[in-house]
């Protein structure tokens, strides 16, 4: 049997005093057992205890804890309670020197009778040693050279911080660890593997470095300070689940000896690592030393556990997916248990059970924002009433990388063990399940578990149920991946009527589909799967809801021409008042004209749009314009608003709806074209949680589609419409007076800007008796613009003339038959306006020039105002007239503007 001994082997040149043992190598499928020399062993360095947990030998030498207890010790007690504060600091917290210096700082200026502080390794130090520990079991000889990477990093760090016989100290030790990790990792570098034992040993030293160099530093302001090594206290039973279980029984004990042996007002101690009950090296496993912390602060009954870290506290929700999210001033354990499960980056999962038992409060506190109050995590308060306070959901956690697997079929119903074989045959392939749903008919269980498992879980239960399923009484095992699970905790939901409503009402609002529910009877937490590409914009829809942070629309402007142009301005004119009176946040996101669009993902800058769009624009392309805008998964909810009168685009509201885009327009073509596309627009509108608006089509900024919803709505039934649709016509007839001819008003309106680059646009009356079509079918009428009479002012001479110049140049020439209706409504005390008329009774509509008394609301306008009157069954004798300025690009997009901020006040806005 071949001999090695790893002391000659190894670079170092201390080899005197060698400790030889017998450790077992697997080489091939060969058991071998080598004699290695691993040089000289420090009393602290434990590799006696690995070395025996590799043999189960009672013979290997140098156990660690042995010699410490058996150490002469003065007789003393360990005083246990309020006196004492436990403190916790992350890597992150003690990354270099200047970060350990500030630590220090903290812990000399608590005023706490006594401290204990758990340290974790420096930052990425545990990372280094993982991989020091893989290149070895690799046979890469170059964990040689990161172990010198490892070695002069706290070696500087030392240098940095500590002088005259603390750094000696210091250095002495560190280079026997090095000494020691070098001999191990050789040993693993020849068998070619790692045992979880010797893997434990290795990542274990950087907790003991720290700690080290922060109690020297302590020391240096003249306190009573010491190190502990918690593998000396800290006794787990590791468990099959890569958990490990405290023995606080033992730990105690071992507590009380250490104590009076090393007696200090401020004890700094070793996070991450432990001792089994054997006094082998273990840890507490990844992220364990908020564990410690807690275990600690148990045994010593402190009065307060502080975990230093680089958040201001615990979030309302991921601060990196919801920028709105807020630090949480208190937090019950069993919400703090369930967000952390949840994914939430609050604590160890399991450090809040050491401290529950004896009500110690957790306060999580930014070691870089000294601040900040932090959160507080305790038993929950109540007001003298018995009243829980705070808000009844707390905060909102995510897990991605799901899969969902449904099994169903109506042979599981009222089956006895059906779930018991559906999840033993889970565990067997060690997967683990995050959430299950069950429908109380049984006739089908759905659960979640990582993506990466769902393989060997799938294959598991077909193997188990093959038999089930040929036979018919299963029906399908079901794979559902690119799932994530978002979860509401709050421990006052039990006692909210509402809270599950308004939960699901916001993932509704944002148009978000859920695949599966579960809720326990605490009511906690309410647990939903949700398709991954939406995870994100769900938990800002919720948050949102919950917590009135600002109602984020990722807003899509297509035509940036008068209106569309306007209308921008206004947005950006608004919005820091929105934004902070409204908590509403209008992100421009897209802009597209015929030839050219504009996208940003965090929004476009509005006091220079036209500016970017002719410099940064590229070529139009609706379909990817419209994927741009739904696709931004960080807001709950997008907008298209049409600016245009295409009827193209207006083609599109149907798909854009399917897919869950909001749409706000002024266009008339979708709700006056073809009845059929306007009903099935409103059809998938009123069956889904997509909003369509659309007040500017008729009116302008005028009130009139939502007056006339009111009207229904409230149960009023609608007799007739009358009105002067049209701000351009109103103009026309309202300056159509004395001597005046009609060619010389329209000359006059369109030098002022009031019609259409071409005015046979405005005098055809089509713009007319679309908005009456779209009133008619409003009023549950199916009307088409097709059947509709319309009175055609332009002259059928001139309706086919080449332009709008050569039109205006011809117009004078028929001017005498309107004149000629002028005089005749005059002689008879009447005047001349251009109507729409919805007939609710007759069931037609009409558009004309009609006569009315001088003394009719009509014949009173000025200007290019609109006006509309509703006779109805309640506003019969004395019709309800809404009038105001009907046309203008100010007012059109004033409309438009209304519609999006009512959309943004239905999906969750305060108003």
């Amino acid at each position: 049997m071949p001999v090695v001994s790893l002391a000659k082997v190894a670079t170092s040149p201390a080899v005197a005093g060698d400790l030889t043992v017998r450790v077992p190598f697997i080489y091939g499928k060969r058991l071998l057992m080598n004699r290695v020399s691993f040089g000289k062993l420090r009393r602290r360095s434990c590799i006696g205890h690995c070395v025996r947990s590799e043999l189960q030998s009672p013979r290997v030498l140098g156990s660690v804890t042995d010699l410490a207890l058996d150490k002469s010790v003065e007789n003393g007690h360990l005083p246990k309670g309020d006196s004492w504060a436990v403190h916790k600091f992350g890597g992150t917290c003690v990354g270099n020197s200047e970060r350990i210096k500030d630590v220090a700082d903290v812990v000399v200026k608590d005023d706490s009778e006594r401290k204990l502080v758990v340290v974790s390794a420096m930052a990425k130090v545990t990372d280094m040693m993982y991989d020091l520990i893989h290149r070895a079991q690799s046979r890469d000889d170059s964990y040689l050279s990161a172990l010198s990477g490892v070695l002069e990093k706290h070696r500087a760090t030392a240098v940095d911080l500590l002088d005259g016989d603390e750094l000696s100290s210091f250095l002495a030790r560190l280079n026997d660890d090095i000494n020691n990790l070098k001999a191990m990792l050789r040993a693993i570098y020849i068998a070619g593997h790692a045992t979880e034992s010797f893997s434990d040993f290795v990542v274990g030293h950087g907790e003991l470095w720290s700690a080290q160099m922060l109690a020297a530093v302590v020391r240096k302001s003249g306190l009573d300070c010491t190190w502990m090594d918690a593998r000396d206290v800290l006794v787990v039973s590791p468990t099959s689940s890569n958990q490990v279980d405290p023995d606080f029984v033992e730990s105690e004990k071992r507590l009380e000896k250490w104590f009076t042996q090393n007696s200090a007002k401020i004890i700094i101690a070793t996070g991450f690592i432990a001792s089994t009950p054997q006094n082998i090296p273990t840890t507490l496993k990844r992220d364990g030393s908020d564990f410690s912390a807690a275990i600690m602060g148990a045994l010593f009954r402190s009065h307060q556990l502080t975990i230093w870290t680089d958040v201001d506290g615990v979030y309302s929700a991921d601060p990196r997916k919801v920028s709105e999210a807020v630090v949480l001033k208190t937090l019950s354990y069993q919400e703090a248990w369930e967000m952390s499960y949840f994914g939430a980056n609050v604590l160890h999962p399991r450090t809040i059970i050491p401290v529950m038992k004896y009500d110690i409060p957790i306060v999580i506190r930014n070691i870089f924002n000294l601040s900040a109050p932090g959160t507080m995590i305790c038993r929950q308060i109540e007001d003298e009433d018995g009243y829980k306070l705070d808000a009844p959901v707390k905060g909102f956690a995510t897990i991605d990388n799901l899969a969902l697997v449904n099994v169903e079929g109506t042979g599981m119903a009222g089956v006895p063990g059906t779930a018991s074989a559906i999840f033993s045959a889970v565990k067997e392939v060690g997967a683990n399940v995050i959430m299950i749903s069950q429908a109380s008919s049984e006739h089908s269980v759905c659960f979640a578990v990582p993506e990466k498992e769902v393989k060997a879980v799938s294959e598991a239960l077909n193997s188990r149920f093959r038999q089930a399923l040929a036979g018919g009484r299963l029906s399908q095992i079901e794979i559902i991946p690119n799932c994530s699970i978002l979860a509401a905790v709050g421990q006052k939901m039990a006692s909210t009527p509402g809270v599950s409503a308004t939960f699901f009402s916001a993932l509704a609002k944002a148009n978000i589909n859920i695949r599966a529910i579960a809720q326990g009877c605490s009511e906690f937490n309410i647990t939903v799967v949700v398709k991954r590409e939406d995870c994100i914009r769900a938990l800002r829809a919720v948050h949102s809801r919950f917590y009135l942070s600002r109602t984020t629309l990722a807003v899509g402007i297509i035509g940036p021409g008068l209106i569309g142009g306007t209308l921008l301005d206004q947005i950006r004119d608004q919005a820091a008042v929105l934004k902070e009176e409204y908590k509403i946040d209008l992100r421009v996101i897209g802009i597209t004209g015929s030839s050219k669009m504009l996208m940003s993902e965090s929004g476009i800058d509005l006091s220079r749009w036209r500016k970017l769009m002719k410099e940064e624009g590229e070529k139009a392309n609706m379909e990817k314009f419209t994927q741009y805008v739904k696709g931004n998964h960080f807001i709950p909810n997008s907008v298209m608003v049409d600016c245009t009168a295409d009827a193209d685009i207006a083609s599109c509201y149907y798909d854009w709806l399917l897919r869950g885009i909001h749409v706000v327009t002024p266009n008339k073509k979708a709700n006056s074209g073809p009845l059929d596309q306007y009903l099935k627009i409103r059809d998938l509108q009123r069956k889904s949680y997509t909003h369509y608006f659309y007040e500017a089509t008729v009116g302008a900024g005028l009130p009139i589609i939502s007056t006339l919803r009111g009207l229904l709505e409230t149960g009023d039934k609608i007799l007739r419409i009358e009105g002067i649709f049209s701000g351009t016509l109103s103009y026309l007839f309202n300056n159509f007076v004395g001597t005046r001819s009609f060619s010389e008003v329209v000359a006059e309106a369109k030098q002022a800007g009031f019609t259409e680059p071409d005015p046979r646009d405005d005098l055809s009356g089509t713009d007319v008796a679309r908005k009456v079509t779209i009133l008619a079918r409003e009023s549950g009428l199916k009307l088409d613009l097709e059947g509709l009479p319309v009175q055609n002012l332009v002259p059928k001479p001139l309706q086919a003339c080449a332009s709008a110049e050569e039109f205006m140049e011809k117009l004078p020439q028929f001017d005498e038959e309107l004149s000629k209706q002028r005089e005749e409504a005059e002689a008879a005390g009447e005047v001349l306006r251009y109507v729409g008329v919805v007939d609710a009774v007759e069931k037609k509509g009409t558009v004309e020039l009609k006569r009315y008394k001088k003394d009719h609301p009509f014949a009173q306008l000025s200007g290019a105002d609109n006006i509309i009157a509703f006779t109805t069954k309640r506003y019969k004798d004395q019709p309800l007239i809404v009038r105001g300025p009907g046309a203008g690009a100010q007012v059109t997009a004033g409309g438009i503007f209304s519609d999006i901020l009512r959309l943004a006040f239905y999906l969750g806005a305060p108003s």
